[in-house]
């Protein structure tokens, strides 16, 4: 029970906020447990006169309790499923930006993280030019054997931020697994898996080795790509709190007036910027998944270079052909197709009608082919396209969405660039191009030969698949003959152990209410 108070009172604190900022309107609608209404309930008593709307305040609550709750709104910001689309809009704004930490002590981790003084391994290491919640960006400059001077870009990651993140981590985790318990209707949400999804997502961005081997892996995968790079990495200053890139001299893509006055041709840039992310996304199944303007810029030469990999996503060979064919399906208004794919690939229950899919997916599509080009939106219509197949039971897909999302971003920065930019004409060649590839002559024969060579792997495999059946069943022979038992000590064991679970809920849930309880009338 004492380990669990610290999260307990972490849950107070946050909870007292969500309710003077009004987060707690978001609440109006959901069916929840007697209990969980009565907080709510005292919770308004506090609201701040000031509260703006239930998605308003949450994001506002989050800014307030700190970056490891702006990590999560921004998380969140990615999963619409699980918190709507409006509310996904405003977490959208939350700026994960902080105070930089002092130029002593990023030199200390740098040095404590590369095994050497920073004026050995840098002639020049100057101020933090960015700071955010888990790192900060310097500008250095190294000498390479050869004598050669160059300029890099060093982050390095914030002292305490894997400690503070795993107590954060714990009290979502706690928030996660009461809502599941509590709210049958949200369990399809998997808000458990959410959490974990962002543990992951977190120790990924913690370890600056992962991101510099997502460069690595993006810079092979596109190395043939004209008009598109990322910088290298320079792995001898590498190290898990440390990530050394060549520095990128460039305008932002956010930047419209320093495009302009480079000379670079903008419609265009909007074009080779949605290309860039659908080849990423369908050819190599792995792409950028953080592509906002500000990690976006554009060099003397006009190539679009990208940085700030801390965020990925990936795609396996089923989500790649089913993002392909749904694309193709709506440029050429194949609705039935579409369905078929849904179901063939397993992500719609094989008891739902595909035929009332085709009709669901019809009321989506054709609306758009009475718009002029510039009036449609790609990463619109995905969305619509979950928002129907919720209807339909689909469960979620937290790559797809994530590929969605991203899509969302990456369409506005193209508009940004070219506000009558023709999505489908663009998308076109690179949808295209994925099909006749994969789908066509050549792709067959090599899914063919794949699948034979599993098949001779299985076949290889058979003898000792055999003996491994053989075994089992002399067990399970010998359990129908022999039965299970138990011994007393250990029946009295297992009750024991449900009591103690059950009497330390009830102890939590208890404890919870007091400490939101204590924050309404301090």
């Amino acid at each position: 029970m004492l380990r669990a108070l610290p999260n307990l009172l972490r849950l107070a604190r946050a909870g007292f906020v969500m309710a003077r900022e009004g987060a707690l309107r978001l609440a109006d609608g959901i069916e929840l447990p007697a209990f969980a209404r009565t907080l709510i309930t005292l919770g308004r008593l506090i609201e701040k006169r000031s509260a703006g709307d239930g998605a308003e305040g949450l994001a506002r609550a989050l800014q307030r309790l700190g970056p490891s709750y702006v990590k999560l709104g921004q998380f969140l910001a990615t999963r619409p499923d699980v918190v709507g689309m409006r509310v996904a809009k405003d977490l959208e704004r939350l700026h994960d930006r902080v105070e930089p930490f002092p130029q002593e002590i990023a030199e200390a981790a740098v040095a404590e993280a590369l095994g050497a003084p920073v004026s050995s391994l840098f002639v020049e290491f100057g101020p933090a030019l960015a700071a955010a919640s888990i790192a900060q960006v310097h500008k250095a400059v190294v000498v390479d054997p050869d004598g050669t001077r160059r300029t890099v870009a060093v982050k390095v990651t914030r002292p305490g931020v894997a400690r503070r993140f795993a107590s954060d981590l714990r009290a979502f985790f706690a928030i996660a697994r009461a809502i599941e318990r509590s709210v049958p209707k949200a369990r399809r949400l998997k808000p458990v898996m959410v959490v974990e999804t962002l543990a992951r997502s977190v120790s990924i961005e913690m370890d600056l080795r992962l991101e510099a081997a997502a460069l690595s892996e993006i810079a092979d995968n596109t190395r043939a790509d004209p008009g598109f790079r990322v910088p290298a990495v320079d792995w001898d200053r590498t190290a898990r709190a440390v990530l050394t890139i060549d520095w990128v001299d460039g305008v932002k893509l956010s930047d419209r007036a320093g495009l302009e006055a480079a000379g670079h041709d903008l419609p265009a840039l909007g074009r080779h910027l949605m290309q860039t992310f659908l080849r990423h996304a369908m050819r190599d199944g792995f792409f950028h998944a953080d592509m906002h303007p500000g990690n976006l810029f554009v060099d003397a030469s006009g190539a679009i270079v990208a940085v700030d990999f801390g965020i990925t996503g990936r795609l396996g060979k089923k989500e790649r052909r089913f993002l392909a064919e749904i694309l193709h399906g709506f440029i050429v208004r194949d609705y039935d197709r579409i369905a078929a794919v849904h179901f063939e690939a397993g992500y719609v229950p094989q008891d739902q009608s595909v035929e009332e899919f085709a009709r669901a997916l019809r009321a989506i599509g054709e609306p758009i082919h009475s718009r002029t080009a510039d009036q449609i939106s790609m990463a619109r219509l995905l969305t619509l396209l979950f928002e129907v197949t919720e209807i339909f039971q689909m469960q979620t897909r937290p790559e797809l969405l994530m590929l969605q999302k991203t899509m969302v971003v990456v369409e506005g920065v193209a508009r940004s660039l070219d506000t009558r930019l023709d999505m489908w004409r663009t998308a076109e060649p690179v949808v295209r191009e994925w099909i006749e590839r994969n789908l066509g002559p050549l792709g067959i024969a090599e899914e063919a030969g794949a699948e034979l060579r599993q098949l001779m792997r299985g076949i290889a495999a058979a003898p000792e698949l055999l003996l491994r059946l053989e075994r089992i069943s002399v067990d399970l022979e010998e359990v129908v003959h022999g039965g299970l038992s138990y011994s007393d000590d250990s029946i009295q064991a297992i009750v024991k152990g449900v009591r103690s679970a059950s009497l330390l809920s009830n102890i939590a849930l208890i404890a919870i209410a007091v400490g939101v309880i204590v924050y309404l009338f301090r």
